[in-house]
C-alpha cells in the first residue's frame, strides 16, 4: 500500500514539475506567444475564413446553385461536375490551409523556445513545410484532422478547426435511438483512443518532415506503453487548473462589480467597460498559456528542442511593436464593443417562437390543446408543420410516419384529412387528436396567435400542392402576418414565383456560406449559425432565427450575436433569458451574462 502512494504521489509531483517548467517558459516568452497566436487569429478571421465563404458562395452562385444540402448534393454531382470538382479542390486547399496553420503554431512554439524567432524565419519554415506535403497526404490529412478534433479547442487552437462540428440537432437524433447512440458513444471512444495516440503525428511530419503515414506510426510508436497516459493526465490537470483559476478571477470580478454599482451611473459603467476587457483580457492571455502548455506537454517526446527556463535578454524591438500594435487594435475593439454591449445600442429582443406548437412538454405537439396552453404564455409566434394528405388536403403534422405518436405505421399521404383527424395522438403523458390546418387556424385565430408554419415535403406530394396552399390560404396568412418556411428549397422557390408577397424563410441545419437566396429570411440550426452570416443577411433586410435553442447559455450566446428570432422547446426559460438579458438595473449582471456565453470569436 505504501509503495501505491509513493507511486501515486511521485506521478502527480512529475506532472506538477512538467506543467510547472512550461508555464516558467509562457511566463518568460509570453510577448512572442501572444504575437504567434493573436497574429494567426487575427489573419484567419479577417482574412483565411471570408476568403473561403466568399469562394464557397461564388463557386454556387456560378452555377445557379443557391445552397448545398442532402437534398441537392446528388444532383451537384451528376449535373454540376465542374462546380463539384472546384469544391473538391477548395476543401484540398481548406485542408492545406488548416495544416498550415497548425505549422505556423508548431513552429512558432520552437523558434520562440530556442529564442530565433522572427516572422521572416517562421515563414520561411513554413515555406519548407510545405514542400514536404505530398498530394496523396490530403485525404490523410483530412482523416486526421477528424480524429483530432476533440483536442482542438485545448491542444492545437485553431478557429479553422474549432468550426468543424456536428450540428447538434444530428446528436439529438442520433441520442433518441438506443443503437444509433451506442454507435455515436463507440464512434467516440474511436476517435479519443485514435486521436490521442496520432496527436503526435503533425508535430512529427512538422519538425521531422516525415510523410504523413510514416509520421502517424511514428506516433502511434511513441504513445505506446501507457505513454499516452502521461500525456492525457498533464492536459487533464492542466485543464482543471486553468478553469478553477478563471473560475475564482470572474467571480472576483464580478462581486467587484456587485459593489461598484452602487456608485454614480457614470462610474460604474465606466468600471463595468473596465473589467469586461479585463475578462477578455485575462481570458485570451490564459488560454494562449493553456494552448502553448499543451503544445510542449504533447511534444516532450520528441525531443526535438530543449525548452528555455532560464532569465534572457529583453525582447526583440520587432516583437515589442508587434504586440503594442496587437494589444492596442484588441483594446480598441474591445472597448467598443463593450460599451456598445453595456448600453444595449445594438441589443434587439428576439422573437419568441415555440417549437412544433409545445413548451417544456406542456402537451402533444402541433396539436390545439397544447397550442391554448402554449398561447397563456405569449410567444410572438408558434411554429408548426404542415403535410399533404391523400385527399390533397393538410394536416398539423411533423413526422412523415404516424407510428412514434400513434402507434400506426402509416404516412399522412396514405390517408384523407378525415381519417387522420380521427386518430390521437400520446406523448408525454398527453393525448389529443390529429388537427386538420383549417382547425388549427381558426384556434389560432381566437387565440390571436401568430403562427410560424413549416411546409414538409415528401417524394410523394401532388405536382400542384404549393398552388393549393397559395389559393386556399394566402391572403388568410398576409392578412394575419403569419410567415412560412421550409427546409426544401423547391418550396422557397415555388411561393416566390407564385406569391412573391409571402414571407418565407429557408430553413437551414447547416451554414456553408454567406446568404444567398430567393428567401425573405432564414432559419438556421444554432450550433453551425454564426454572426458572420447574421450580420451578412441583415444587411439584406433578411432576419435570421435559431433553432432550436433550449438552453439558457446557448439563447444568451445567440442574443448576443444579434439573432432576430429563437425558436425553442422551453418557452418560459427563453422568456426569462431575455429578461434576464435585457435588465438595465446591474451592470454586474451584464458583465455575468458575458462571462457565461463567453462568445468565441467568430
Amino acid at each position: 500500500m505504501l509503495i501505491k502512494v509513493m507511486i501515486g504521489d511521485k506521478f502527480v509531483k512529475n506532472i506538477l514539475k512538467d506543467i510547472n517548467t512550461y508555464s516558467k517558459n509562457f511566463k518568460q516568452h509570453w510577448l512572442e506567444y501572444i504575437a504567434l497566436f493573436i497574429g494567426i487569429d487575427i489573419f484567419t478571421q479577417v482574412l483565411v475564413i471570408p476568403v473561403f465563404r466568399y469562394v464557397t458562395t461564388g463557386i454556387l452562385k456560378a452555377g445557379a446553385i443557391p445552397f448545398i444540402s442532402y437534398q441537392n448534393i446528388i444532383i451537384i454531382i451528376t449535373t454540376h461536375t465542374l462546380v463539384f470538382l472546384c469544391l473538391i479542390l477548395e476543401l484540398a486547399i481548406l485542408l492545406l490551409v488548416i495544416y498550415g496553420g497548425f505549422a505556423l503554431i508548431l513552429l512558432g512554439i520552437r523558434e520562440i523556445s530556442q529564442e530565433k524567432f522572427t516572422f521572416r524565419f517562421l515563414l520561411k519554415e513554413l515555406i519548407q513545410t510545405y514542400k514536404s506535403v505530398r498530394i496523396s497526404s490530403v485525404l490523410l490529412l483530412a482523416l486526421y484532422f477528424l480524429l483530432i478534433v476533440p483536442f482542438a479547442d485545448i491542444v492545437y487552437r485553431t478557429p479553422l478547426l474549432a468550426k468543424i462540428q456536428i450540428p447538434e440537432f444530428i446528436l439529438d437524433f442520433l441520442m433518441r435511438n438506443v443503437w444509433l447512440a451506442s454507435g455515436l458513444i463507440i464512434f467516440y471512444i474511436l476517435a479519443f483512443v485514435f486521436g490521442i495516440r496520432l496527436i503526435l503525428t503533425l508535430p512529427i511530419m512538422i519538425y521531422q518532415r516525415k510523410k504523413t503515414l510514416v509520421a502517424m506510426k511514428e506516433s502511434w510508436k511513441l504513445t505506446s506503453h501507457k505513454q499516452w497516459l502521461t500525456i492525457l493526465s498533464r492536459l487533464v490537470v492542466l485543464g482543471i487548473s486553468a478553469g478553477l483559476i478563471l473560475f475564482v478571477f470572474y467571480l472576483l470580478v464580478y462581486f467587484c462589480q456587485l459593489g461598484l454599482d452602487h456608485l454614480s451611473k457614470a462610474l460604474s459603467f465606466g468600471f463595468a467597460t473596465f473589467n469586461l476587457i479585463l475578462v477578455q483580457a485575462i481570458s485570451e492571455f490564459v488560454a494562449i498559456g493553456i494552448s502553448v502548455i499543451s503544445i510542449l506537454i504533447v511534444i516532450k517526446p520528441l525531443d526535438d528542442f530543449i525548452v528555455q527556463t532560464q532569465v534572457t535578454s529583453e525582447k526583440r524591438k520587432s516583437i515589442k511593436i508587434m504586440d503594442l500594435c496587437l494589444i492596442t487594435i484588441f483594446l480598441l475593439a474591445a472597448g467598443v464593443n463593450n460599451i456598445l454591449y453595456l448600453k444595449g445600442t445594438e441589443m434587439q429582443r428576439p422573437i419568441t417562437i415555440s417549437h412544433r406548437g409545445v413548451s417544456d412538454k406542456n402537451g402533444v405537439q402541433n396539436t390545439i390543446p397544447a397550442l391554448k396552453k402554449t398561447a397563456k404564455l405569449h410567444p410572438d409566434y408558434i411554429e408548426i408543420d404542415l403535410h399533404e394528405t391523400k385527399d390533397k388536403q393538410f394536416v398539423v403534422m411533423h413526422d412523415e410516419n404516424l407510428k412514434k405518436l400513434a402507434g400506426i405505421d402509416k404516412t399522412p399521404k396514405d390517408s384523407t384529412l378525415n381519417q387522420l383527424t380521427k386518430i390521437t395522438l400520446h406523448e408525454d403523458g398527453h393525448h389529443a387528436k390529429i388537427a386538420s390546418f383549417d382547425q388549427y387556424l381558426k384556434a389560432a385565430a381566437k387565440l390571436k396567435q401568430k403562427l410560424l408554419i413549416e411546409v414538409k415535403t415528401t417524394p410523394n406530394d401532388s405536382p400542384k400542392m404549393l398552388e393549393r396552399f397559395n389559393k386556399k390560404y394566402s391572403k388568410l396568412i398576409l392578412k394575419r402576418n403569419y410567415q412560412v418556411q421550409s427546409l426544401d428549397y423547391r418550396v422557397i422557390e415555388g411561393l416566390h414565383q407564385i406569391n412573391p408577397k409571402l414571407f418565407v424563410l429557408y430553413i437551414q441545419p447547416y451554414n456553408f456560406t454567406y446568404p444567398q437566396s430567393l428567401a425573405d429570411g432564414y432559419s438556421m440550426e444554432y450550433s453551425t449559425l454564426n454572426n458572420d452570416f447574421i450580420w451578412q443577411a441583415q444587411l439584406q433586410n433578411k432576419p435570421v432565427y435559431a433553432w432550436t435553442v433550449n438552453e439558457s447559455n446557448i439563447m444568451m450566446k445567440m442574443m448576443y450575436e444579434n439573432v432576430n428570432g429563437i425558436i425553442t422547446d422551453r418557452l418560459v426559460e427563453l422568456n426569462n433569458t431575455i429578461k434576464d438579458f435585457e435588465d438595465k438595473r446591474s451592470n454586474a449582471n451584464k458583465l455575468l451574462n458575458y462571462i457565461l456565453i463567453l462568445p468565441e470569436k467568430e
